[in-house]
């Protein structure tokens, strides 16, 4: 067995790579703010909660475009599928075009989501917790469906690449 060695393996790329080993699913959070979508890719999704029932993501706290998002009054929170690879470059790239050519909805609260997801949830905030150089955020479900569509597969983000699951 190998023994563990302290703090000369935590420099951020050697950290990048280690954690790059687990693999996650990508999401996109969107919301109307100021009359036009915002929103953002996350690979750090994940259930908390049934009761009450939240979700959660990590934002890093250097990101441009939280400090808007934050401010709605719902959250759109779209699961990906394993075709949404370059949406979600595009989710993560300039601010002005993330939204260019997608087709979207808007709940009457400004929740907006991607129509082809996996999976939909309006959500609202409802803790946010500093991590760090990260935040994390817990979304409280107000609203969830998917989109039945026989047997998809999500996207997945692992060893810094979108990739799909393999089906036994």
């Amino acid at each position: 067995m190998t023994a563990l060695r302290t703090n000369q393996d935590l420099d951020h790329h050697r950290l990048r790579e280690v954690f790059g080993i687990f693999p996650s699913g990508v999401v996109a959070v969107a919301a109307v703010v100021d009359g036009v979508p915002v929103g953002l890719a996350a690979s750090s999704f994940t259930s908390v909660s049934l009761d009450p029932p939240l979700v959660s993501f990590s934002i890093a706290n250097a990101s441009k475009t939280w400090p808007d998002l934050r401010r709605a009054v719902h959250l759109g929170v779209t699961i990906l599928a394993d075709h949404h690879s370059a949406v979600a470059r595009q989710l993560a790239g300039a601010p002005a075009g993330r939204f260019d050519g997608l087709s979207l909805t808007a709940s009457p609260l400004g929740a907006v989501t991607l129509d082809d997801g996996l999976a939909h949830f309006e959500t609202t905030i409802y803790r946010e917790v500093l991590a760090g150089d990260h935040t994390i955020v817990l979304l409280r479900l107000l609203a969830a469906r998917h989109a039945g569509l026989g047997d998809p597969s999500p996207l997945v983000f692992h060893r810094s690449r979108f990739g799909r699951l393999q089906p036994d």
